[in-house]
């Protein structure tokens, strides 16, 4: 069975920190390229950012130079460090086997004052 297991959101003011977690099994992490999503209710999905297995990066306009996605394939773990976080980043966060439709059941991030 797979399970993709998000944790870390929170309330934060604006300019603060998060890191998010992504616990996963039940498949070969380290064989997939993994991506964060996330969702703001009412709109449609919202790529992140993604990381291949040979830890290339890539990253939404919107969130590069403030997110930092990583990975630990001897937990089988995706993180994705979140700083200078604006009220725009305000979601609910997914990770997810990249091109794979399945997710977790999401982290809420609340940026606010």
């Amino acid at each position: 069975e797979v399970r993709l297991v998000e944790s870390g959101g929170d309330l934060v003011q604006p300019g603060g920190s998060l890191r998010l977690t992504c616990e996963t099994s039940g498949f070969a992490f380290k064989s997939y390229t993994m991506t964060w999503v996330r969702q703001v209710p009412g709109k449609a999905l919202e790529w992140v950012a993604t990381i291949s297995t040979s830890t290339y990066t890539t990253y939404a306009d919107s969130v590069k130079g403030r997110f930092t996605i990583s990975r630990d394939n001897a937990k089988n773990t995706l993180y994705l460090q979140m700083r200078g976080l604006k009220t725009d980043d305000t979601a609910m966060y997914y990770c997810k086997r990249h091109a794979v439709t399945e997710r977790g059941q999401g982290t809420q991030v609340t940026v606010s004052s």
